[in-house]
């Protein structure tokens, strides 16, 4: 009965309201919410669509709609799905709607967003409707013009003052309360409760706090990676005999939050990542990765491109706020491992073409390898040391420095590459000499490619369009 009579008087009102408002123009309606975690879309939309149908009550209605969900403002037109598609709407001339209005100026567009859309809209002869404006924007209008450009730097100082606010907060809650800010835990941790909440209005909500805990079943592996470590094993040789001993690796453990991780073994990368790792201490670290929304521009993502910030950004607890796997002395020792080693006599490895020698096999560039008292370079084809040999591997490239050095000067003076040096100096042995011709390939970007037969100077960019 109630709600008979609830869509009786919306009805009512729907159809006063309507009549009201007569035909008029056909307007499609652009909203936006940045996040899908902690807003409401629903809510979001209706509050949006309510403004917009505010604007034009009276002198038309709104008959199609787009509206993009977990996408950032800062995300230009082009790489929002529904704002992409409404700008596709515009170019087919049987499109349906004669313009289009927003709910709020920040939803829809950021910075000089709209003084470079302007031109397509004007193009298409679509007018554009804002709340701020209470009506069409009108360029010719200095007013419009002055409230354009105050609108996109008040959309760009409302990020820009949110994330300095949200940062300096979070930054404090790392710093002097070690408070855990979320994300998947550490390999060896779970999560469990750390009391109520700090603020008593999420107190009251049933908001609480959480901290690290080492995990009974995986904490012993990373307590045993430090010291094999420690004990001056390589992290080949850790992750092979933890594949060979069947220990499940973090994205096994916990897929759910490592959904993004496909690999079922052990690499070299993941036991890297866990021996550098210092929230292993017992402190809390924050902002060890940033946020880098340019690069995601053109790449139709949702997000931005994360990336390592340097040591000196991060932000560590001042105090241990959960139980440690590896002593903080232990945590250093096993850092200093990661330096270049010398040899038993003190003296350091160079190879002088590191980074210059690729197989010609398989594409890879060949590792710097020791072999027989002398600099060399190998190929292993995608194998690692992490991995069990199968038969059917194709074998190892090997080939040594020395030799690649004796006839790389010829080379180069075929490719007129000399560099102004006499025959007599390109035949030298001089060690200063060579590394002045593994420089200048450096310089013109040139790779030697290696195989069973021999070798070759390319160019990289030549080698690079063969790989593909």
């Amino acid at each position: 009965m109630l709600e008979g009579w609830v869509v009786q008087r919306q009805a009512r009102r729907g159809g006063a309201r309507s009549e009201k408002r007569g035909v008029g123009l056909r307007f499609a309606f652009y909203g936006r919410t940045s996040t899908e975690d902690y807003q409401d879309r629903a809510s979001s939309e209706y509050w949006q669509r309510d403004v917009a149908e505010n604007v034009i009550f009276g002198r038309g209605a709104v008959v199609s709609e787009f509206f993009d969900s977990g996408y950032s403002r800062r995300l230009p037109w082009t790489d929002r799905p529904a704002a992409a598609a409404l700008l596709n709407a515009l170019r087919d001339p049987n499109r349906g709607f004669d313009a289009i209005v927003v709910g709020e100026f920040e939803r829809a567009f950021y910075g000089d967003q709209l003084q470079q859309l302007m031109p397509v809209f004007e193009r298409c002869g679509v007018q554009l409707w804002l709340p701020e404006t209470d009506g069409p924007l009108d360029l010719n209008d200095v007013t419009h013009q002055a409230l354009m450009l105050l609108l996109g730097a008040q959309s760009r100082r409302e990020v820009l003052r949110s994330r300095h606010r949200v940062t300096a907060a979070m930054r404090a809650q790392v710093c002097e309360q070690g408070r855990y800010l979320g994300g998947r835990p550490p390999y060896g941790y779970r999560l469990v409760d750390a009391g109520p909440h700090p603020n008593r209005a999420h107190a009251q909500w049933g908001r609480r706090l959480r901290r690290l805990d080492p995990d009974p079943a995986t904490a012993p592996h990373v307590r045993w990676m430090f010291a094999q470590r420690l004990a001056g094993r390589s992290v080949a040789g850790i992750a092979r005999e933890l594949n060979e001993r069947g220990v499940r690796c973090p994205s096994h453990v916990d897929p759910e939050r490592n959904s993004h991780r496909s690999g079922g073994v052990w690499t070299l990368r993941t036991v890297a990542a866990i021996l550098a790792n210092p929230r292993y201490t017992g402190r809390q670290v924050w902002n060890r990765q940033g946020r880098d929304y340019e690069a995601a521009r053109g790449k139709q993502r949702r997000g931005p491109v994360h990336r390592w910030n340097p040591v000196q950004d991060w932000v560590i607890s001042k105090q241990i706020v959960h139980p440690p796997l590896v002593t903080e002395q232990d945590f250093v020792a096993a850092q200093a491992i990661r330096a270049t080693r010398p040899t038993g006599d003190g003296t350091t490895r160079v190879y002088l073409l590191a980074g210059l020698v690729r197989c010609r096999l398989c594409g890879r560039r060949m590792d710097a390898h020791w072999v027989n008292n002398r600099a060399g370079y190998r190929c292993r084809h995608g194998y690692t040391s992490a991995q069990r040999a199968v038969p059917e591997r194709a074998k190892n490239l090997y080939v040594r420095e020395d030799h690649i050095l004796a006839s790389l000067p010829a080379h180069l003076a075929v490719l007129e590459l000399d560099d102004g040096l006499g025959s007599e100096e390109r035949g030298s042995g001089d060690s200063g000499q060579r590394r002045d011709f593994a420089e200048l390939m450096r310089q013109f970007d040139l790779t030697i490619v290696c195989d069973t037969a021999g070798w070759t100077v390319e160019t990289a960019a030549t080698t690079d369009d063969a790989d593909r």
